[in-house]
Parts: C-alpha cells; sequence; structure tokens
C-alpha cells in the first residue's frame, strides 16, 4: 500500500497516477475537504476560490491529465487584469497608450532611461543577482521596480525586498523583463508566448475545486481510500526507511503501514513528526523555514457584475488587502443569476493583527475600501464570509536554498519517501507543476521496483 500525506493537488495527482496502475492509495488529508489551496468553496448559493486560481500549462503531459479528468467542464476564460496605483488604472500586462496616459510622459521616459542604464551597467559590469529587488531592478529598472513592484512584494510577503530571495520573481513571472513586456502589449508576437503574459486560460465552470472532487471521486472509484479529516501526528523511521505513520481523526487513532509514502504536507510539519527526531542542524533549518498566511474576505453583492477583470491588484500600502477578483468573470455559474461577489485578499502571518481581526472588522474595512474606490455602494450588500488559510506560500527570504538543500539532503536518505507539490518541496510551484510533481513522484514509485542498483537516493526522493 501507499500512503499519500495531504490531499492538495499534488498527492492526488499522485494518486490518481498510481490506482491508475493498480496500486493501492491511502490519501491523509488534515482538512474537511481535498484540494488544498485549489479547493472551491459553497456559501449559500456563492462559489469561489481560496484567491483566484487559473490553469495554464505548456506540459502536454499535464493538459492531457486535465483534460482526461475534467472532460467537458473547462472553460477557455479570457484574462483581463488591472492595477490600481496613486489613483489610476492600470492594464496588465501594460499596454504602451495606458502606461503614457497613466504614469505621464516624464515617468514613462524615466523608466525607459533607468531601463537602459541597468542593461548598460549589466553588460559592462555583469552582478550577483540574490534579492527580488536586484532582479527586478536589473530587468525592468529602478523606477519601474518602485512603482510596480517594491510595495505589491512587500504586502504579499511581509519581508523587506532585499531580503526577499530572487528566485521567487524569476520563476513567477517566466524570466519577463521591460523589454519582452512591451513586445508583447506592441504586437502579440507570435512564437513562443511569455507564459505569464498569456491573454487567456482554463477553468473549470464551477470553481478550481473541481479538479480535486473529479480526482477524488475517481480515486475512490478505483476501490481506495481518500481520509478527510485526518491529521498526522507521528512518522516513525528507520535508518533508511519509513516504517509508518500515526493519524488522528475523531474516531481515534491509527497506525497506518505502507511501502512508499509521498508527502505534500509542509516540510516543516513533515519533519517535526518524525520518530525519531532528525538531528538539531535540521530542526533548526527547518525553523527558518516559513509561510505567509492568507485571509480572505469575500462580499455577495446584489449586483449583476462590478467589473469585468479577473483579477486588480491593489499595491498601495493605504489599501490593506493586496488583490480582489471577481469570480463570475471566470465562470458566470459562480453565483446566482443577478448576484456577483468579490474575493478580497489579506496576506499576513497567522497571529498577526490581520490573522487575529474580528470577521466584522475585516468585513467592515473591505466594504469601507471598495466603496472608496467606487465598486460597491449603500444596499448591495447582502451576506459576506470570511475564511483564514494557514500556511498558503512558502516564504522565500533571501539564503532559504541553504537551509531546504540541507533538509532535502537528509530526507533523501528515505528511499521509501517521496516529496511533492509545493509545500512538500517549499518551491513556489505553479499549479501544473504541481500536479506534474505527484505524477513523476507516482512513476518513480511504479519504477522503484526495478530502478538500476546505485541509482540516486536523493533523485528517487525529490
Amino acid at each position: 500500500m501507499n500512503i499519500i500525506l495531504g490531499g492538495g493537488l499534488a498527492g492526488l495527482s499522485a494518486a490518481w497516477r498510481l490506482t491508475g496502475a493498480g496500486r493501492r492509495a491511502v490519501v491523509v488529508e488534515k482538512g474537511i475537504e481535498t484540494g488544498g489551496l485549489a479547493r472551491t468553496v459553497v456559501h449559500g448559493g456563492f462559489r469561489f476560490d481560496l484567491g483566484g486560481h487559473r490553469f495554464l500549462t505548456d506540459i502536454p503531459r499535464v493538459a492531457a491529465f486535465v483534460a482526461e479528468v475534467m472532460g467537458d467542464e473547462m472553460l477557455t476564460v479570457p484574462r483581463r487584469s488591472r492595477i490600481y496605483m496613486n489613483g489610476v488604472f492600470f492594464d496588465y500586462p501594460l499596454s504602451p497608450a495606458n502606461a503614457v496616459f497613466g504614469l505621464g510622459l516624464a515617468t514613462t521616459g524615466a523608466i525607459l532611461r533607468d531601463y537602459l542604464l541597468e542593461r548598460l551597467v549589466d553588460c559592462v559590469r555583469p552582478r550577483r543577482l540574490v534579492s527580488l529587488e536586484d532582479w527586478v531592478v536589473a530587468r525592468f529598472g529602478r523606477r519601474m521596480f518602485e512603482l510596480y513592484f517594491k510595495d505589491y512584494s512587500e504586502k504579499v510577503w511581509g519581508l523587506d525586498c532585499g531580503k526577499i530571495s530572487r528566485e521567487w520573481v524569476s520563476k513567477r513571472i517566466d524570466d519577463l523583463s521591460l523589454w519582452r513586456m512591451a513586445r508583447h502589449a506592441l504586437c502579440r508576437f507570435s512564437g513562443r508566448r511569455v507564459k505569464t503574459l498569456s491573454d487567456a486560460f482554463w477553468y473549470p465552470r464551477l470553481g478550481i475545486g473541481r479538479l480535486a472532487e473529479r480526482l477524488t471521486a475517481m480515486i475512490v472509484d478505483n476501490g481506495n481510500s481518500v481520509r478527510t479529516g485526518t491529521a498526522v501526528t507521528r512518522v516513525v523511521r528507520g535508518s533508511r526507511r519509513l516504517k509508518g505513520v500515526e493519524v488522528a481523526r475523531a474516531g481515534g487513532r491509527e497506525f497506518l503501514r505502507g511501502s512508499h509514502y509521498l508527502s505534500s504536507i509542509p516540510l516543516g510539519a513533515l519533519l517535526s513528526r518524525l520518530d525519531p527526531p532528525p538531528p538539531r542542524r535540521i530542526r533548526r533549518a527547518a525553523g527558518r523555514l516559513g509561510f505567509r498566511s492568507l485571509v480572505l474576505v469575500t462580499l455577495m453583492l446584489r449586483r449583476e457584475r462590478v467589473t469585468d477583470l479577473t483579477w486588480m491588484y491593489l499595491p498601495g500600502r493605504d489599501i490593506p488587502f493586496g488583490r480582489i477578483h471577481e469570480p463570475v468573470n471566470w465562470s458566470r455559474d459562480m453565483a446566482p443569476p443577478g448576484h456577483t461577489h468579490l474575493v478580497a485578499e489579506f496576506f499576513c502571518d497567522r497571529g498577526d493583527t490581520v490573522w487575529s481581526a474580528p470577521d466584522n472588522s475585516l468585513v467592515d474595512v473591505t466594504v469601507c475600501h471598495l466603496r472608496r474606490l467606487g465598486f460597491i455602494g449603500p444596499g448591495d450588500l447582502i451576506d459576506s464570509l470570511v475564511l483564514r488559510v494557514p500556511h498558503a506560500y512558502p516564504v522565500f527570504s533571501v539564503g532559504y536554498q541553504e537551509d531546504v538543500r540541507l533538509i532535502l539532503d537528509y530526507l533523501a536518505r528515505f528511499e521509501n519517501l517521496r516529496l511533492v507539490g509545493r509545500s512538500g518541496l517549499y518551491s513556489y510551484l505553479n499549479m501544473d507543476h504541481t500536479m506534474l510533481s505527484g505524477l513523476e513522484a507516482a512513476d518513480r514509485v511504479l519504477a522503484a521496483r526495478t530502478a538500476p542498483a546505485g541509482a540516486s537516493r536523493r533523485e528517487l526522493a525529490v
């Protein structure tokens, strides 16, 4: 039997692959539903994701996998995003006219001058790019960094941009630069497209959570088990293999033994449950890895629609939430006829003032700012819901790679353990790469009995 810790998309994809190949699997999920961060909440006829999750991939295997799982449920949705900054709405990706008229000729000229200067400096004296600030300034110029990237990045991560690793931004925006963004905006160039700037994406008609729901149903239909509301309390190890996991649910505790273990739970959580515990240096490294949390405030409105946008980014420090999305612009079936809803994302840390604020206070401050922006008026609000999501995003502070490498090297000694997913690998994976990590880990499990002698344990583990 194969035991999968965590019922997010990575764990479910792995279970789907294993069960489809005739292997038994048990998925253990702490939450009451599968899907992890890619869940869809249903409240009084309204549906919304834990943050808007578009599906976009250039990986043929993942595209075929999703098509098989979802059938005709997927919609093609046009992407329309804007940035609200200094009282002006800017298209994202930027259009030349919007940039010039929104910023003014002087500021636009300064952006271009800064960018050309940075390119010249980089040609004469290539620099070592360590932080998010280093990377963005080198590719967009100092003025662009301060206008578009600095405040939003610091709002999301709660860190100064000089302390955020460049790894996150370089992966997240697909090695983008001002020149590539301008070229895309001017001509929507053909050939290899910048995935970050794609004009459309796939989305399930009833929300991104349908992916997890369909996968869960397929795994169970194959005669296997998906246990929600079940927490991992102990992971018993030997010197080279895991021996079993203790889990707790409402009915009590149970000890599960398996031939292979795939973990997508947060890396630090896995280490803290190892019995016997890992060496102190490994525990210290895990203690330096943090996660950013999320508070979602959803306002249900007596309106047909508020905007035509999929996302709106709000980098300003005067607005406490960083992003909003309107689910009916992803699929009209996300709200009852004649109604819409706005989902505001507050980036925070567990236990801070935002996380601990009463629900009514968070609703009031969200309503206040959205009224000031002209999005909602008196009498529009008919209901609200506040949700708190811990461990939403791994925090990539400068130097985190050394700690992750130390931990992965330690865990690689366990021959029957594979790590998958964003939290399990402590890597900012997009949804398609999250699912791919589960599929490929399952491939390794299926191939484990025929692996050649001397195969790298690190390769098999990660």
